[in-house]
């Protein structure tokens, strides 16, 4: 039986305050910790009910894990991870395929994101200070573990583009045809925020502005979507 105490710390992790705190995250899902445990994923704790049928640490209660459980619906599983962050190396971006997000916000875009580095196996993503927290449990689940694969950096944007000798490619309404750029082994591919696009202060750096061809009346695509499409077109150039 888990103390009082042991449950609120887990409920705590649901704020990035505690998470930074504590050098803290949760994982909490059957799939996604099945997922990451298989890629050997070190967990700090595994906490689970008596329905889960694999590795654990701690055991619990349905009851405790309806108390401890981040979500509305609790799953069989919670597991807790330690926060490990590097910091970007310089020259970094200069080198492959590199994925930018510039402010996006929403979790479950970020996670989308991250999913879709991985799937095109980019380089590295980095992450702009004001995006969703990496390690928010909308962005872990709905990356499906490729938070775990894939580098990803958190960095001052206008300080990490600068100077560098890769192309960087702005995702943009107003820009060219995505399917017109010529092949390129390294490339930075920039995605900006929900509603506002890419900000300003990235703008100075970009050197390409691409778009996807619209032939439809939809105003704008989902921030996964493009960046799948931008990430399938470069690597098809590669072949």
């Amino acid at each position: 039986m888990l103390t009082k105490a042991a449950i609120q710390r887990l409920r705590s992790l649901r704020e990035k305050k505690h998470r930074e705190a504590l050098g803290l995250f949760v994982v909490e899902g059957e799939k996604v910790v099945t997922e990451l445990l298989a890629s050997s994923f070190v967990f700090a704790e595994i906490y689970a009910t008596p329905q889960w049928t694999g590795q654990r640490t701690h055991d619990m209660t349905p009851d405790e894990m309806a108390r401890a459980s981040h979500f509305p619906t609790p799953s069989s599983v919670l597991a807790v991870g330690n926060i490990e962050r590097e910091p970007l190396p310089v020259g970094a971006l200069d080198h492959g395929l590199t994925l930018v997000l510039d402010g996006v916000q929403d979790a479950g875009n970020v996670g989308t994101l991250l999913r879709v580095a991985d799937w095109f196996s980019l380089d590295r993503a980095v992450l702009s200070p004001d995006c969703a927290d990496l390690f928010h449990q909308k962005v872990i689940n709905a990356s499906m573990g490729s938070f775990a694969r894939v580098r990803v950096y958190t960095a001052d944007l206008p300080t990490a583009l600068a100077g560098l000798a890769a192309p960087v490619l702005g995702c943009d309404l107003a820009g060219q045809d995505v399917h017109a750029l010529p092949a390129l082994r390294d490339a930075v591919i920039v995605i900006g925020g929900e509603g506002r696009g890419l900000t300003q202060a990235v703008r100075k750096f970009v050197t390409h502005y691409v778009t996807i061809p619209r032939f439809g009346g939809v105003e704008s695509l989902n921030a996964g979507i493009a960046a799948a499409i931008v990430c399938d077109n470069l690597r098809r150039t590669q072949k």
